[in-house]
């Protein structure tokens, strides 16, 4: 998933990433949650607003609050291993955020794969955990190759053929080591485009691009605020798959990588299939998402360093291709991200007004202090 841009037209603050950081901590603190916990989930959200990834950051904090208030999130959760192998375990979130149980869960792949070549961490039980590239990110920043996917909460993506929403946008993410590259990191949602993403556009006020979410008749809506309407409160139409609504764009390709993600992800973790959690779970159920962290070590299939060699020669090589626009240079999936992560860390992260007004409103409410600005 690349990051989100953002338009110069839209009124920002630029604000540093340590004191969105602190922002975050102290809402979260507020509410109620541990301390360990807390600041690992606000800096697994503060580094996905550095890598422009704009929908899973602290834009998350106002529905963040919604779950929180109908009880659907445990503050007080302590993710913990329930069962184990050498190669494997499983971890229950205790429906608690799901920012800390993966990073729990990467980290626990990355110390068996290295003993083993390969690990696999399942976590059930959870609920949204953010940007599933940034999990992925650090296996592959740890010198390991990762693949991550999970089941989603809202069901949003029209299936191939159909009218109505059936699957989320179960993101897939894949990672590995360049050498002297920064890693190769590819995150995706499995539909055209994520529901924060229409909800990002939304809060500022742009339109979206035809053809990432269509409505029951399977037109396409441009309007932000109605497709995420559409998306939260009408019965049929949604998300498109990756590829588009149509079979000859492909777009059941991304219907088929929607699905395995859910039964990756979701089913074989014993975690729920939304569309059949919400039809027998009451508002306040946990979402109980499912994630899976799959992770190799290059040591074990390779000689040491010569993996990280060869896919440096890859993107070295992709690098010198030639573009279609001079000004516009190959890049390869996770530059930029990287690229603007350094912007930012310079410049600062950039807050639509109508987002730290929301953030202000709700760090009153909570009886936090009020850092942006």
């Amino acid at each position: 998933m690349g990051p989100t841009a953002t338009d110069a037209t839209v009124p920002c603050l630029r604000v540093p990433g340590e004191v969105v950081r602190q922002q975050i901590e102290a809402v979260l603190r507020a509410w109620g949650m541990r301390e360990e916990t807390l600041r690992t989930t606000a800096a697994v959200m503060t580094e996905t607003d550095l890598i422009g990834v704009d929908s899973h950051g602290i834009s998350m904090l106002p529905e963040y609050d919604i779950r929180r208030q109908s009880g659907r999130i445990d503050l007080t959760a302590v993710p913990r291993i329930v069962r184990e192998s050498p190669v494997s375990a499983l971890i229950d979130a205790g429906a608690g955020f799901g920012h800390p149980a993966a990073v729990l869960a990467t980290e626990l792949a990355i110390e068996k794969c290295r003993v083993h070549g390969v690990a696999t961490v399942g976590v059930r039980n959870s609920h949204h955990f953010g940007a599933a590239g940034h999990y992925a990110r650090l296996a592959a920043e740890a010198g390991v190759v990762a693949v991550v996917t999970s089941s989603s909460r809202y069901v949003s993506v029209v299936p191939t053929r159909g009218a109505e929403p059936v699957l989320g946008t179960n993101p897939i993410a894949m990672a590995a080591p360049a050498g002297g590259h920064p890693p190769v990191v590819l995150d995706m949602a499995t539909s055209v485009a994520a529901i924060n993403k229409v909800k990002v556009h939304a809060i500022r006020g742009e339109p979206i691009p035809a053809g990432w979410v269509v409505d029951g008749d399977g037109a396409p809506l441009t309007d932000a605020a109605a497709a995420l309407d559409q998306l939260r409160e009408q019965p049929d139409g949604g998300l498109a798959p990756l590829g588009g609504a149509d079979e000859s764009t492909g777009g059941h390709k991304g219907y088929g990588l929607s699905l395995f993600a859910q039964i990756l992800g979701g089913t074989l973790t014993g975690s729920s299939f939304s569309l059949v959690r919400n039809a027998t779970m009451g508002p306040d159920a946990p979402d109980n998402i499912g994630h899976l962290f799959i992770a190799l070590d290059p040591a074990w299939f390779r000689d040491a360093g010569g993996f990280e060699a060869d896919v440096g020669v890859i993107v070295d090589t992709l690098h010198g291709s030639r573009p279609a626009h001079p000004d516009r240079p190959v890049l390869v999936a996770g530059e930029p991200e990287w690229i603007t992560r350094q912007e930012r860390l310079r410049l600062g992260i950039p807050l639509p007004l109508t987002l730290c007004t929301a953030i202000r409103e709700l760090a009153d409410a909570a009886g936090a202090p009020y850092l942006l600005g």
